[in-house]
């Protein structure tokens, strides 16, 4: 076993990768969470009563967020930069049995792309105010998409569509 493999619980399998090839995802900024390490952080953000975290974007994409003060809820999109991209087979600490990682929602990923629905509190110059990250301070920005479900309040009579 490697260094790199000496944190693979009892057995999880890995798959050797090849070299990344065909997508380029553009990261539009930053996540600022209070939590430095993944220990830390929740294992699912509030929306409601969680810390108020940022959406740092780009100076490029500021302009983006016109129309979002029509908004309530949002779904942010980001890239887990810390997590292992190898496990096939994984074992959940909470579970004590083995699971393949697609029937988890570990951040432990091929493609580690993860979401949270939040609720949006501001906009500043610089991005976002939001409730709801469940993520590593500096985590690099995806995309951020209205959230128009039947659940949502602002879905029901029309306020806060587009």
């Amino acid at each position: 076993m490697t260094a790199a493999n000496s944190d693979l619980r009892a057995g999880e399998q890995i798959a050797d990768l090849p070299a990344s090839s065909d997508a380029s995802v553009y990261f539009l900024g930053r996540l600022r969470t209070p939590w430095s390490e993944r220990s830390q952080c929740p294992r699912r953000g509030d929306a409601e009563t969680g810390p108020l975290c940022r959406v740092e974007l780009d100076p490029r994409w500021r302009e983006a967020l016109a129309g979002l003060h029509r908004l309530r809820h949002l779904e942010i999109l980001y890239w887990m930069h810390l997590a292992r991209r190898d496990l096939v087979m994984q074992n959940p600490k909470s579970r004590g049995e083995l699971f393949g990682t697609f029937a988890l929602r570990s951040p432990m990923r091929p493609n580690p792309i993860s979401s949270s629905v939040v609720t949006l509190v501001s906009i500043e110059a610089e991005g976002l105010v939001v409730r709801g990250l469940d993520c590593i301070d500096g985590t690099p920005l995806i995309d951020i998409k209205p959230m128009h479900c039947p659940m949502w309040p602002e879905h029901q009579d029309a306020v806060g569509r587009l």
